[in-house]
């Protein structure tokens, strides 16, 4: 039977065809609290990275408040869970959203993990590791604030943008998410995304507030992704369902979306994206859970 899996399959082959031979890079991206439009960033900043040409897959990894199918008007039929629980194959897990946006829904799947036999977990790793070379990028949505899950996720992987807006709660819980994460003796490589911005001196004000602080206090260099506008437009596309990027191309939103994605592009790579690779960042992942 021709089924969602196979297609799947067939297409990442074509796809295969026109990549250019490197590794997946592992991204994560998490904010310090809730309500400052990470998953929405999430969703549109994937959207704008295949617009450039480069493959995603996007998994929505905030456990218990996985909203990602949500955004996009999309009832997945398949998460994680029944990766781990029901005896499916990644490909039957991968979902397709608009403009073919590859994602993975969320759910508890990410913190049954601890729950799993050495041969599950074995079995997920290697079914995981069949995503390697297929796409450029494989994005993480995490849960806002700093869960042992999410902690995780960030150390293993191999960058993480990390979500604030002005507000001075949002500034604090970013810088004090980074200052944990560090805390617990990793070294992960971050970036920032200032949204919500009422104009650019704002968003840059913000910014520098954040890198001053990190500087300072941890010895690191956060460099400033990008800045999104506050834009009505945002909100309206949420109750559309539909990512701001399809609904408003022309809005300041979605301007600021794809200046981000090709400045990322442009930036150069500080963790090598060939180091151990899907399974090393699995292996790495689980291990810091425990």
């Amino acid at each position: 039977m021709y089924d969602q899996a196979e297609a799947l399959r067939n297409l990442i082959r074509n796809n295969e065809r026109l990549r250019t031979g490197r590794g997946t890079r592992i991204l994560t991206v998490t904010s310090g609290k809730g309500g400052v439009g990470k998953s929405n960033f999430s969703l549109n900043f994937a959207l704008a990275l295949q617009k450039l040409g480069k493959t995603v897959l996007v998994f929505d990894a905030d456990i218990g408040m996985a909203n990602l199918d949500v955004l996009m008007g999309h009832n997945a039929t398949y998460s994680i869970y029944h990766l781990l629980k029901q005896d499916k194959t990644i490909w039957d897990i991968i979902q397709l959203g608009p403009q073919g946006l590859h994602f993975v829904a969320g759910g508890s799947g990410m913190n049954e993990l601890l729950q799993l036999s050495d041969a599950q977990l074995n079995k997920f790793i290697d079914q995981l590791d069949n995503l390697q070379g297929k796409y450029d990028y494989l994005l993480f949505d995490t849960g806002a604030g700093l869960s042992k899950e999410a902690a995780s996720l960030i150390a293993a992987a191999h960058e993480t943008i990390v979500v604030t807006t002005p507000e001075p709660t949002a500034i604090t819980d970013a810088y004090a998410l980074m200052k944990m994460v560090r805390s617990f003796g990793h070294e992960p490589t971050f970036r920032l995304v200032v949204n919500r911005a009422m104009d650019a001196r704002e968003g840059q004000q913000t910014a520098d507030k954040i890198a001053m602080a990190a500087r300072k206090f941890m010895g690191i260099e956060v460099p400033l992704l990008g800045i999104i506008a506050d834009d009505p437009n945002v909100s309206r596309a949420v109750r559309q369902q539909t990512p701001f990027t399809i609904a408003y191309p022309a809005s300041d939103a979605t301007k600021g979306i794809q200046s981000i994605a090709r400045a990322y592009l442009d930036m150069p790579a500080l963790r090598e994206a060939t180091s151990g690779g899907i399974k090393g960042f699995l292996h790495k992942m689980v291990r810091l859970m425990k």
